[in-house]
C-alpha cells in the first residue's frame, strides 16, 4: 500500500479590492438635496449681479427694516416666554377648576394665522370700525398699526410652541426633584424657580426659538399692519419696485439671521434635552389652589383664550353669516377654494414620497453624508417662505428660458412659461418650505419599527423593495397620512410663497383675505378668514388628540 503525501491547497490568489458600490438611496437622498437647496445658491449670487447696488439698500432701506425685523423678534420672543411659560408653569404645577379643559384649550390658537387675527382686530378696533366708533368715538386704540400691535398680535398666535415644549418639559421632571427642594425649606413657588425652570429652559428655549423664527418669517402680519420688516421690503422691493437682485440680497441678509438664530439656540442648548423619562407616577402632581387664588387662576388664561380665539371665532362666524345673507362675498370664493385645495392635495401627495426616499435611505445607510443629505433636504422648513419665494424664482426663471429657446430652435414653436408660468413653481416651492413636515413625522414613526421585522423579511428572501413595501409601508401610514395632512394644511394657509409665485388667477383662500383686507373690504374676507381657521383646526385636532392618546411628550416630539 503506497501512501501519498496530503498536499495543502495553495491559497487563492488576493482578489482586487472591489469598489464600494453607492446604494441607489443615497444617490436619491443626494439628489433630492442638491434640488432644495440649489436654488439658495441664488442668494449669495445676486450680489455680483446689477440692482441698485447693495451700498445703496444698506443706506437706505437695510437699517430700518433689520431695526424693525430684530424688534419685532425680540419682543415676540420675550412675550410668548412670558405668556407660553407661564401658562405652562400654571397648567403644570397647580390645579383649580377648568384647569383640564384649558390644559388642551390653550392650544387653539395655533389655528389663528397672524393675519387672519389682524383682520378680525382691524375690523373691530381700526379708526373706521362701528365698534371703535360706538366705543370710543373719535378717540382710537393706538398702537394697532404699529410694531407694538405686530408683536401682540404674533404673540397671540405664536405662544402655544413654547406652551407646547414647556409643558412637555414640566411633565418630565421628578417629582423628587421639586420635594428635595421643598425639603431644604423652600416654598412651591421657590421650588418652581430654582429647580423646574432652570431643567426647562432648553425646552423653554426651543419654543422660543421657533416663535421668534416665526415671527422673522411673517409676511401677512407685518404687511397688513405696514410695518416695515425685512419681509416686507423684500416683497415691496420685488413687486414694487422690480428690482430682483436687491431682494435677494435683501433675502440673503434675512436668511442670514435666521441661521445665526439657529445656531446661537443650538449652542445655548448644547447636549440638554428637552425631556426625561420618567416611570408612572413619578411625574409632578399640580397642588391644589386654595381660597381667592382656587377661582382667580383660570381668569387670566380664559381671558386670553377668548380674546384670541373664541371671540375672533364667533365675529368670523357672524361677518360670513351677514355676508351670506346680503350676497357680498367675494365673487371668486369658489375658485380659491378650489385652487387652494389643488395646490395643497398635489404637495401633499408629494411630500410622503420624498420622505419615504429620506427616512428609508436613513434605515437602510445611516452614514454621515446621507445625515447631511438629510439634513439639507429639510434645511428650508427654517427658512421664510419669502426668501425661498425669492429664491426658487431665478433658477426657475433660467429653466423655463432654456425650454423656451430650446422649442423656438428645434421645433420653431412658441410655448408657454413651464414652471414660472404654471403651478409647478409654486408646488416646488412649497415642497422646499414644507416638506421638512411629513419628513419628521414619518421619521418619528420609523423610529418605533423594530430593527429586527428587517433583519426577519430578508432572512426569508425579501430584498430591500419588498420589505418596504410588505413592512414598513404599512406600519408608517399613520405617520405618512399625518405627515401629509400638516404639509396640506401648511400649503393651505401659506401667505408670502403665494403671493409673490402664483400664477395669473391662482389666488388662493390666504391671497383672498389678505387682498380683501388691504383693500379694506373686510366684508369680502369674512368667509374665507373663517375657512383658513377651520383648515388651521386640523392639526390642532390632531395634536389634541396625541395629547390625550400618547402624552405630552410624544405630542412635543411630533409637532415641536
Amino acid at each position: 500500500m503506497e501512501l501519498t503525501t496530503a498536499r495543502t491547497p495553495a491559497p487563492p490568489a488576493a482578489a482586487a479590492p472591489r469598489r464600494a458600490r453607492v446604494s441607489g438611496w443615497v444617490v436619491a437622498s443626494g439628489a433630492i438635496a442638491i434640488v432644495m437647496v440649489a436654488p439658495l445658491l441664488a442668494l449669495p449670487a445676486s450680489f455680483f449681479r446689477g440692482g441698485v447696488g447693495f451700498d445703496t439698500l444698506a443706506r437706505l432701506l437695510l437699517p430700518d427694516a433689520l431695526r424693525t425685523s430684530l424688534l419685532l423678534a425680540g419682543g415676540v420672543g420675550i412675550g410668548t416666554l412670558l405668556v407660553g411659560g407661564g401658562l405652562a408653569v400654571l397648567i403644570s404645577f397647580y390645579d383649580f377648576p377648568g384647569r383640564k379643559w384649558l390644559d388642551w384649550a390653550l392650544v387653539l390658537p395655533m389655528a389663528m394665522p397672524g393675519y387672519v387675527l389682524v383682520f378680525v382686530v382691524l375690523g373691530l378696533f381700526d379708526v373706521d370700525s362701528p365698534l371703535q366708533s360706538s366705543l370710543f368715538g373719535s378717540f382710537h386704540i393706538p398702537g394697532i398699526r404699529t410694531t407694538f400691535g405686530g408683536i401682540c398680535i404674533l404673540t397671540a398666535v405664536l405662544y402655544p410652541y413654547v406652551y407646547v415644549l414647556g409643558r412637555s418639559a414640566f411633565l418630565g421632571q421628578s417629582r423628587q426633584t421639586l420635594e428635595a427642594a421643598r425639603s431644604l425649606g423652600r416654598s412651591r413657588g421657590g421650588a418652581i424657580r430654582s429647580v423646574a425652570l432652570p431643567l426647562a429652559r432648553p425646552a423653554l428655549a426651543g419654543g422660543v426659538a421657533l416663535a421668534v423664527m416665526e415671527a422673522l418669517a411673517d409676511f401677512g402680519t407685518v404687511n397688513l399692519l405696514g410695518i416695515r420688516a425685512l419681509t416686507n421690503a423684500i416683497y415691496r422691493v420685488w413687486n414694487g419696485a422690480f428690482d430682483e437682485a436687491s431682494a435677494l440680497q435683501l433675502a440673503t441678509v434675512l436668511l442670514t439671521l435666521t441661521l445665526a438664530l439657529i445656531t446661537i439656540e443650538r449652542l445655548l442648548r448644547g447636549r440638554a434635552r428637552y425631556n426625561q423619562s420618567l416611570a408612572r407616577g413619578d411625574a409632578v402632581e399640580p397642588q391644589p389652589l386654595r381660597g381667592w387664588k382656587r377661582w382667580l387662576a383660570p381668569v387670566a388664561p380664559c381671558l386670553l383664550l377668548a380674546v384670541v380665539f373664541v371671540i375672533p371665532v364667533a365675529q368670523l362666524v357672524a361677518w360670513s353669516l351677514e355676508t351670506i345673507r346680503e350676497g357680498t362675498t367675494v365673487p371668486n370664493l369658489r375658485d380659491a377654494v378650489w385652487n387652494t385645495v389643488f395646490l395643497g392635495v398635489i404637495t401633499a401627495a408629494i411630500a410622503p414620497v420624498i420622505a419615504i426616499v429620506l427616512v428609508y435611505g436613513m434605515r437602510l445607510h445611516g452614514s454621515r453624508t446621507n445625515r447631511v443629505f438629510t439634513r439639507l433636504s429639510t434645511v428650508g422648513y427654517a427658512i421664510p417662505g419669502t426668501v425661498i419665494a425669492v429664491a426658487v424664482y431665478v433658477p426657475l426663471v433660467w429653466l423655463d428660458r432654456r425650454f423656451v429657446d430650446f422649442a423656438d430652435s428645434a421645433f420653431d414653436a412658441s410655448i408657454d412659461l413651464i414652471f414660472t408660468g404654471s403651478i409647478l413653481g409654486l408646488v416646488f416651492a412649497y415642497l422646499v418650505r414644507f416638506n421638512a413636515l411629513s419628513f419628521m413625522s414619518t421619521d418619528a414613526r420609523m423610529q418605533h419599527v423594530d430593527p429586527r421585522l428587517d433583519d426577519a423579511a430578508r432572512s426569508l428572501g425579501a430584498d430591500r423593495a419588498r420589505v418596504l413595501a410588505d413592512v414598513h409601508l404599512p406600519l408608517l401610514r399613520p405617520g405618512l397620512i399625518a405627515g401629509a395632512l400638516l404639509v396640506l394644511v401648511e400649503v393651505m394657509k401659506e401667505l408670502p410663497a403665494t403671493a409673490l409665485l402664483r400664477p395669473l388667477g391662482r389666488d388662493t383662500l390666504a391671497i383672498t383675505v389678505w387682498e380683501a383686507t388691504k383693500d379694506s373690504r373686510l366684508d369680502a374676507a369674512a368667509l374665507p378668514a373663517l375657512l383658513i381657521v377651520l383648515i388651521g383646526l386640523v392639526p390642532v385636532i390632531v395634536l389634541v388628540r396625541l395629547l390625550r392618546a400618547e402624552g405630552w411628550t410624544s405630542a412635543a416630539d411630533q409637532f415641536g
